[in-house]
């Protein structure tokens, strides 16, 4: 099957076009801005308050995409006059499907020889991956990328989906726009049009406070980045570039870039900025960068055509695919605290073996396929199969003996899949205890400040999955103590549930806050809010965060400061305690196992016996446990001692806490 396209006026042979004949199908510096998006992404991953907005990266492969893509089939129709619609499908089987395949089938048993949490819902997630559906097929499941009840194996694949069914459509599309215009101008404002169509309905549908996930995995609503670089195509179509483009692409290459930097630097990704102009930001600006690889000389041009950068550019594609994989297979095969030496250990391994598995794939696997087809590579294994054992033959059958036992241990993987992860279970029990006690509270009258040690029955504990999970050791430490607490709540959440119970009555003269965990700390006046509420005559304790997202530290001092300003508060580090004791956490890295529930209630006591002698100048003697930690890091100042070391958030797996996602 073709589509003929019937030109309706001569069109000139465009700059993009001229680079591509050059270059036998190559646009030089493409390969350099790729790498610089896959630099960007992996640093996001491996330590997201380094670059924050390092997800980006997968919005400049959009638009790298859009414009290439673009720019291919205007070639094939300026050369033939129509577009062979199976064979471009091929073309793009073979580049996608071969490394894909490849990551699939070693990854998921390598997760399950990890450990059996990473995977809860591989069947769907390994469906999406080999039918390019994962956007669309977690969006119908209710999966949230932003707060997500699992570490997914494949979470990063819903941008290849995006870009297939880009594959899939647009060529149609091309071809009608193309019957239909009769310009470049008309057609780049089509595309144009199109991008910022959906640029809209990411910014319509988008609620701030709420979840992203529809819009941000939504095709229709991210689709604008592959429409900027489809424009961008159509414009450069048109004729060579302009006197006054070329005489401005140094400057405005410069702007460009350092605008991409600037917004990687600055912009969350939990941001309602993100969505309501940011990311469109970020295409656009990237759209800059391309069309500046079309002018003639230039410092960028050279700078994009470095040979380590187009080494990591040309293979993008399977460090992208390898990368989440090999990082949540060796973090939960080797669980070490965030920002530890260990931790840096296992990142730093993460990243050595993606990018030799990247680069084997590429070697013996894309290339060969790439170029010779999927029969032709099939039957040269099949002969290397039967022929005599000797040289290259016996690694030949080593190989193809280990692709059988991958693909027969993946189909046991799926097929054993547990549908819940065990955080998430353990959450469940004891969601419901810790519900029934809350229903149980009764009303308490605070006449006056009492500063003494509290007990039990003297403290009510409010906050999220964390609390949840810490509920044994709470109840032991402190027998009779009052929780409110439930899974992915965030501050907001927390201050409706203080003012519900002070509206009760139940709240009692001792009080600790655990929130933010799913998106930090986003308005400090919500949170003096909160400890206005409480009054003067309570104590308070307010517990910091542990992980590895973008957004934790900046929350810790946020926290620090805001209880630096009241008496009656201290912040507990738990960030600290657990960061010294990473094997007390559950699978996820998040939520405290048993004997980090235990952790978890002497951080807290800790910080009460400190407020206490802070307050009355009377020592407070507390019996020592196995798993005891400093709750509050002194700093010489009373005023000060809330103060903390700043950590960062790793995967909320069970809680629907948020992960420092891919892009």
């Amino acid at each position: 099957m073709a589509t003929q396209v019937q030109e309706r006026r001569p069109r000139p042979t465009g700059a993009a076009d001229r680079a591509l004949r050059r270059g036998a199908g190559r646009i030089e510096g493409l390969d350099g801005l790729r790498a610089l998006a896959i630099a960007a992404v992996l640093l996001y991953h491996l330590r997201p308050e380094s670059l924050p907005g390092g997800y980006l990266g997968v919005d400049v492969f959009f638009v790298v995409s859009g414009f290439l893509i673009t720019t291919l089939l205007l070639r094939e129709l300026d050369d033939r006059g129509r577009i062979d619609l199976p064979r471009f499908w091929v073309r793009r089987a073979r580049r996608l499907l071969p490394a894909l395949v490849a990551v699939v089938v070693v990854t998921i048993p390598a997760a399950w020889l990890a450990g059996t949490d990473l995977l809860v819902g591989i069947g769907r997630q390994a469906l999406g991956a080999l039918t390019f559906s994962s956007n669309w097929l977690e969006i119908a499941a209710g999966s949230s990328y932003f707060t997500a009840t699992a570490p997914q194996l494949f979470v990063n694949f819903w941008s290849l989906a995006v870009e297939e069914q880009f594959y899939l459509l647009w060529p149609l599309l091309l071809a009608l726009v193309v019957a239909a215009t009769s310009t470049a101008r008309t057609r780049a404002r089509i595309a144009l049009g199109a991008a910022g169509a959906s640029a809209l309905a990411m910014a319509l549908l988008h609620t701030p406070g709420a979840d992203a996930t529809r819009v941000y995995y939504g095709t229709d609503t991210h689709a604008f980045g592959l429409m900027i670089g489809a424009a961008l195509a159509f414009a450069l179509s048109g004729g060579p570039l302009p006197a006054a483009a070329r005489r401005w692409a140094g400057p405005a290459v410069l702007v460009a870039l350092a605008g991409l930097v600037a917004l990687m630097l600055t912009l969350r990704q939990s941001g309602p900025l993100t969505f309501r102009g940011g990311i469109l930001l970020a295409s656009l600006l990237t759209a800059v960068l391309v069309a500046g690889l079309l002018a003639p000389t230039g410092p960028y041009r050279w700078l994009m055509r470095l040979r380590p950068l187009e080494w990591l550019g040309q293979r993008s594609y399977g460090i992208y695919l390898w990368h989440w994989p090999v990082i949540l297979v060796l973090a939960q095969a080797i669980p070490t605290a965030h920002d530890s030496a260990a931790h840096w250990g296992v990142r730093g391994l993460s990243l050595a073996v993606t990018l030799v598995l990247a680069a084997a794939s590429f070697r013996w696997l894309e290339g060969p396929v790439r170029q010779h087809g999927f029969r032709h590579s099939l039957r040269r294994a099949a002969a290397a199969l039967r022929s005599p054992l000797r040289g290259r033959r016996v690694l030949a059958r080593a190989g193809a003996g280990a692709g059988v036992a991958l693909v027969l241990a993946s189909g046991a993987a799926v097929a054993v899949a547990p549908e819940r992860s065990q955080t998430q279970a353990a959450i469940e029990a004891a969601q419901a205890e810790v519900d029934a006690s809350a229903e149980e509270a009764e009303v308490v009258e605070v006449v006056e400040a009492d500063r003494s040690m509290p007990t039990g029955e003297e403290i009510t504990g409010f906050g999220d999955s964390i609390v949840v999970t810490s509920k044994d050791g709470l109840e032991h430490r402190f027998p009779g103590i009052m929780l409110d607490a439930r899974s992915i709540l965030q501050w907001p959440d927390g201050e409706r549930a203080v003012r519900a119970r002070l509206a009760e009555g139940t709240v009692r003269r001792a009080v600790f806050l655990d929130y933010g965990t799913n998106a930090g700390v986003t308005d400090e006046a919500l949170v003096r809010r909160v400890l206005d509420s409480l009054g003067p005559d309570r104590m308070i304790v307010v517990v910091n965060l542990y992980g590895g997202s973008a957004w934790v530290p900046e929350a810790n001092a946020t926290l620090a400061r805001i209880v630096a300003g009241y008496p009656n508060a201290v912040v507990a580090d738990w960030h600290a305690a657990i960061s010294a004791r990473p094997e007390l956490l559950q699978s996820d890295a998040t939520h405290p196992g048993i004997e980090g529930a235990h952790l978890y209630a002497s951080v807290v006591e800790k910080a009460f016996a400190e407020l206490s002698e802070r307050l009355t100048g009377v020592p407070v003697t507390l019996a020592g446990e196995p798993g005891d930690a400093p709750a509050v890091q002194p700093t010489g100042d009373p005023a000060e001692e809330a103060s903390v070391s700043p950590g960062s958030e790793a995967v909320d797996a069970a809680g629907g806490e948020t992960v420092a996602p891919p892009g």
